[in-house]
């Protein structure tokens, strides 16, 4: 208890200092170049009270889940299928190597001409950005699998369908938890650039727009949202991951510090 109290006090001083320094920097540079955290939360009260704030926070977290969700159920059992399959190995592999160095935003412009303006171009972009990072991580999951596993199943009569289901699967799990979690930051990059470019709601969109009026304060507060955002899923992931997969092996950063 006295080590989580000295923890507590010293997390309240660091807050308190990084504050106090945002502070000061503003009173040097000027709230309209560097917004203080009054200033923005002042910002922040006038989006909250028009509602935006908040419809924009739940329009981008919904296109990144959405995303996010269907690129990692796609991505898992395309990744065993690579890493168990040799032939389908031998040619997927250069192209995945060569295809996950394109940022997903240099993709933009082709999906917006390819599914529309809606929301399927942004949830496909995610989709993308989520996908080869599983897929990766889950094909190298598969790879390190020990062969003296494998070979003690078949000893035993094991036909390669419990192989994969009773072996591979559950020694590859660990792998495929870290790519969705490296996935979900990268779906929250994916999304801001395709709201900022082709969107007229959203984090990104507030991000964007703020220029015109040359709303410092708004953008601050869009960035503050967007960090708080993929602080609070990545965590609610990481949460889900140690209660459902813990005989696996997954364990989080938090039970780390424990």
């Amino acid at each position: 208890m006295r080590l989580l109290k000295k923890k507590g006090v010293l997390l309240l001083l660091l807050w308190a200092a990084g504050l106090t320094f945002w502070q000061l920097l503003s009173l040097l540079y000027g709230p309209e170049v560097l917004p203080g955290p009054v200033y923005t939360a002042k910002g922040g009260y006038e989006l909250l009270e028009d509602g935006s704030l908040l419809k924009y926070i739940g329009i981008s977290s919904y296109r990144v889940l959405m995303g996010w969700t269907l690129g990692s159920l796609l991505a898992i059992p395309v990744g065993l299928i690579i890493g168990k399959v040799n032939v389908v190995r031998t040619f997927a592999e250069p192209f995945l190597n060569f295809i996950r160095f394109i940022p997903p935003i240099a993709f933009i412009t082709l999906f917006l001409v390819w599914f529309g303006i809606g929301e399927t171009s942004k949830i496909a972009l995610i989709l993308y950005a989520t996908f080869f990072i599983v897929v990766l991580n889950t094909l190298t999951g598969v790879l390190s699998v020990e062969e003296d596993k494998i070979r003690s199943a078949r000893s035993m009569g094991a036909s390669e369908w419990q192989i994969v289901v009773h072996v591979i699967v559950p020694s590859t799990v660990p792998f495929m938890f870290t790519g969705v979690r490296l996935a979900m930051g990268t779906s929250y990059m994916a999304i801001i650039g395709a709201e900022m470019i082709a969107s007229n709601e959203g984090i990104g969109y507030l991000i964007w727009n703020s220029r015109l009026f040359f709303r410092t304060d708004w953008i601050f507060v869009g960035l503050i949202c967007l960090g708080l955002m993929g602080f609070i899923t990545d965590r609610a992931v990481g949460l889900l991951g140690r209660k459902l997969l813990f005989r696996y092996g997954v364990v989080s950063t938090t039970s780390l510090r424990r």
